[in-house]
Parts: structure tokens; sequence; C-alpha cells
């Protein structure tokens, strides 16, 4: 753990329990879609889940969030006390997520090192956000974190192996692992598989977990090992919980406290599954001539794709492309959100972040609109971007459809 920022954890998972029931998809998916979140509440029924332990982020604004949150955490109470949970100490799990395109993806479970996160822009520290963290949105996550005695993740952080040294060597010897779940999960979710790492293995993959930050380490440069993909914002209210206990309690011996550590998965960046898909830019409410002759006295702009970075704009029914000659970030994405930025800081406009060229299209076809549709991500670019730009602009990409992300299953104590 102090090499690596990441070691083993008293896993917890429910015992006689229908898992398909018990696990449910990441709390920050379907944000605008109730139906969805009423539509697995009448799957689950009356019995034990892990819905009854999240706040689905679709009902942070409503009134009723405070008794939601209190509910949480009796029922997380009623649980231990009923003992509906087996203990895995100082456990790692291999698991392998079939998901619904037929793929499967790869992990380990693990426990993070909260003293080796920094989500700061900026930031040298071994584990990095890869996106801007939006600091409004700690405190609302706070309150479902800080007086509850149970953790479910859905943070899943990123490793760049692209030798696949760390995690696949596994798959081969899984068959030797106790398997501890296998089941189908809920609402096109695809199926779940979990294996109990023995001490060989651990071991092994710790040794080429700390083989991959040395290899990360450039001179002059701080390694960078782990790239929070997914549960960002999750990660970071674990970490202003824990500084806020350190704060009040600053004589205390924080090195074993439970409190320091966060429940998450790691994958590898080069995991055949992942798919990073770019999220393009709608601009409304703004007139898009104006919009673009600006844009070229920000940048020098190249009316065809031979520059350094291109993207396509939409407006009515036209659409072109063009190339920014002098980027300002090593992603295209992260030189035209800074221009964004600044366009509606000025002159106003609403800008929302859109999967799919034909939605744009649609989109920018209105009045007083333009689209820019932006190229796909190399993969291999994004480790070496957060080292030189820091985190990545917010809605940079996607990684696969809102049914892939993680679905809760396993929990750890935290008091």
């Amino acid at each position: 753990m102090k090499n690596i920022g990441f070691g083993p954890a008293d896993i917890l998972l429910p015992k006689n329990t229908d898992f398909s029931k018990w696990s449910v998809v990441a709390c920050d998916q379907y944000t605008s879609e109730p139906e969805y979140w009423e539509e697995t509440a009448q799957i689950v029924g009356d019995a034990p889940s892990a819905l009854r332990l999240i706040l689905p982020e679709v009902y942070l604004e409503q009134d009723d969030v405070s008794q939601r949150i209190a509910s949480i955490h009796r029922t997380m109470q009623q649980y231990l006390d009923d003992g509906i949970f087996e203990e895995y100490s100082a456990a790692y799990f291999y698991i392998e997520r079939t998901l619904a395109d037929g793929t499967t993806r790869k992990g380990i479970i693990g426990a993070v090192d909260l003293e080796q996160y920094d989500y700061c822009a900026g930031s040298k520290s071994l584990i990095r956000a890869t996106e801007g963290t939006v600091l409004e949105r700690i405190p609302p996550r706070m309150k479902v974190r800080e007086n509850a005695p149970l953790e479910l993740p859905h943070i899943m952080m990123l490793i760049d192996d692209p030798q696949k040294t760390v995690i696949e060597p596994l798959t081969a010897d899984k068959a030797h692992f106790k398997k501890v779940y296998d089941f189908t999960l809920m609402q096109n979710g695809g199926h779940l598989t979990g294996y109990l790492l023995d001490q060989q293995h651990a071991e092994k993959m710790e040794e080429m977990l700390a083989a991959l930050s040395h290899a990360g380490a450039t001179e002059g440069d701080a390694p960078l090992l782990f790239a929070v993909g997914d549960g960002n914002h999750s990660l970071a209210t674990a970490k202003a919980c824990y500084e806020k206990l350190k704060a009040a309690m600053p004589d205390q011996d924080w090195s074993r406290s439970p409190a320091r550590f966060a429940l998450a998965e790691i994958v590898n960046l080069h995991d055949d599954s992942l798919q990073f898909e770019p999220i393009h830019r709608v601009i409304t409410e703004i007139n898009p001539d104006h919009f673009l002759r600006k844009m070229t006295e920000f940048f020098e702009i190249s009316p065809d794709d031979d520059g350094v970075q291109s993207f396509k704009y939409v407006t009515g029914d036209k659409m072109e492309t063009v190339s920014i000659i002098n980027p300002t970030s090593n992603l295209c994405v992260g030189t035209l959100q800074g221009y964004i930025d600044i366009y509606l800081s000025k002159y106003g406009g609403k800008a929302d972040y859109i999967h799919g060229d034909d939605v744009v299209m649609s989109l920018a076809s209105k009045p007083n609109s333009i689209g820019l549709i932006l190229p796909k991500i190399d993969k291999s670019d994004l480790f070496r971007t957060i080292q030189l730009d820091g985190v990545l602009p917010r809605k940079t990409f996607s990684m696969g459809h809102a049914n892939d992300k993680r679905f809760y299953l396993e929990s750890r104590k935290i008091k």
C-alpha cells in the first residue's frame, strides 16, 4: 500500500441473498430517467438490495433528500445488525464483467489509499483524477458518506499497462481461485463473476503494480500509477471526509483507520473491452457566425484537416472540417473547451455535452446553435495528457454506455 497506493481490503458480500436483486448500477447513471430507478425498485421488491444503501443522483435535488439519506444510514446499520454480510479479510477480488455487447472487462477490487490521491489540477500524486473535479458536487455527497457505517464503490481506476502484466495474467489462473459470485446483472447490465485471489497471486499482482509505477516515473516527473476513470466525485468525497476527520482530530493515528481508504476496482486502460467515445459539444443561445469569428481570433484556424487538431462544426445544414494550428492543450477537446469557457463567460450561451454525431447534427440544426463534433481519443494519449496538462476538461470522453458502468455489489466498513 505504501508503494503503490492500493492494497487488500476487508470486503463484505451479502450471504443467502439474490445477487441479481442486490446489485444495482452506479448512482450517477440515468440522472434524467427516474423511470429507470422506478423499474429497478420494482425488480428489487422487498429483497435486500444495494438500492437501499445508495442515493441515486436523480433524487439528489428533491425535497426529501435528507429523509432518503437517513433511511440509507438506518438500513446499512440494520443489515450489519442482521448479519447479512460475509467478510473476506485482507482480500482482493479478481472480477470479470461481461458487457451488453459480449466483451469482457477484467478488474481487481481492493482498497485505495486516500493519502496518495489528490484530485486538484496539477497534482503529482500517485493517484489522480482524469477530469476536473466540480467542488460544488462534493458537499451533498459528503452528507451520505459522513454518517454511513458502510461504503459501496462504483469507482473504477485505470492503469496504463500496454504489456498487460498486472491483471491479465490472472485470467489464465482463475480456475485455481475460489469463486465468490457468478450471476446476471439486472437491466441489461450483463454478467458478473468474481474470484478471491490467493496469497501467491496477490503478491505477484502487487509486485507487477510496483514495477508499473517505476516504469511510469520519468526524470523530473512524478509517477502516475492510477487515473480515476469513473466515480471521481465519489472518491473525492471519500477524500474530503477523511481530511475533515483528520482536521478535527489531528493527534490521532490514522495509518490504519478505515476512513483512510476507499474500495475501488482497477482496470487496464488497454483492456480490449474499454472503448473511449468522444463527448461532443452543442452550444445554444448564441450567434453561430459570431462564435466562429471569435474562434478564428482566438486560434489560428485552417479550413481543412491538415492542422494539429481537427474537428467538425455543424450549424443549420452546414458541416465543415477545420483544424487548429496552435492548440493550447494536448487534446482537441481540451483546446476547444478552453475557448468555449471563455466565450460563454463573455457573451453568454449554454453548452451541452452530447453522445453521437446524429444527435449533434439534429440539435445544431436549430436556430442560434452550433455543434462541435470531436475526434475519437486514442487511449494511449490519456496518461501522457494528464501528466502534461493536469486533469482533463470535464466530459472529455465516455467509457461505454450507462448499463456498462460499474454495479454496486461489494461493500466495506468505514467506521
